[in-house]
């Protein structure tokens, strides 16, 4: 009785693993031998491995970038291990066709199977901050503290109002994203409570009937924007923004305006500054 206990026991657990590791079901990926089949990952790519010779896959392996390319020969099926810099692992199975309907994969993070270090939330603490914080904003965190430590001032682009200092210290090019170090100075008596700061592009249309179209950008992170600045205080904060360029026919304006106030600033940047950051 016993043993035919421990061996229903051994099946029910065996069972049990079987059904979560089918859980997760591997997508396929389709490749041949005439088009590169490109995949688009969340982080750049660390390391990248097929199962079999039939299958190639080759990214950059000096510089880590976000996409590789697969190609693939007439054979048996195979699968592909993509490791991306931040330890996130995605498997695929992979296979050839001789027409492809899909040539890039943009693949999102939750693709993910697990990764290389695991992380262990044994205290309430770490798995609220860990579960809070994603890769992208841990990112941005690190390096806007990193521009807020580099001070470098531009010197060209400083606006006045009634005691009022706008400053735009840096402009900063980072994967695929500008960064722009501001800084806003009240020497003056009266504290001042920020209702808006907002980056947009500014069209002037050539012709007779001239005009001005404006197209708000949104930003992707804001670090340390204050929501007051107090009498004879200086503070620093960096806005990140998706990478723009501008022709000669546009312009970037950073607008700050003030809560229940005039103080009012409207600072115009040209193409050439946003063209060339840092």
């Amino acid at each position: 009785m016993k043993k035919h206990i421990i061996i229903s026991a051994i099946i029910i657990t065996a069972l049990a693993k079987a059904n979560a590791q089918a859980t997760h079901v591997l997508d396929t990926i389709y490749a041949n031998d005439t088009k590169n089949v490109a995949l688009f990952f969340p982080e750049p790519i660390r390391q990248g491995i097929t199962g079999s010779d039939n299958f190639v896959f080759t990214y950059n392996r000096e510089k880590e970038q976000y996409f590789g390319l697969l190609q693939a020969k007439p054979g048996k099926e195979s699968n592909l291990l993509v490791v991306n810099r931040n330890g996130a692992i995605f498997s695929y199975i992979v296979r050839y066709k001789k027409q492809l309907s899909k040539l890039n994969y943009f693949i999102p993070l939750s693709n993910s199977i697990g990764n290389e270090k695991p992380i262990v939330t044994d205290s309430i603490v770490s798995e609220s901050n860990q579960e809070s914080i994603d890769n992208n904003t841990y990112y941005h965190q690190k390096f806007c503290s990193y521009l807020l430590d580099r001070r470098q001032y531009l010197g060209r682009y400083i606006r006045r109002n009634n005691g009022v200092i706008l400053r735009i210290e840096n402009v900063v090019f980072d994967k695929e994203e500008l960064y722009f170090v501001i800084r806003i100075e009240n020497r003056s008596t009266l504290d001042y409570d920020l209702n808006f700061l907002n980056m947009s592009i500014e069209t002037r249309q050539k012709g007779k009937m001239k005009s001005l179209q404006r197209l708000y950008q949104n930003p992707i992170y804001k670090h340390k924007l204050p929501s007051k600045i107090g009498e004879s205080e200086m503070v620093r904060f960096v806005y990140v923004l998706p990478k723009f360029s501008l022709s000669n026919n546009r312009r970037a304006i950073l607008e700050l305006n003030e809560k229940n106030g005039e103080r009012n600033i409207e600072m115009k940047i040209s193409h050439n500054y946003i063209n060339n950051p840092n």
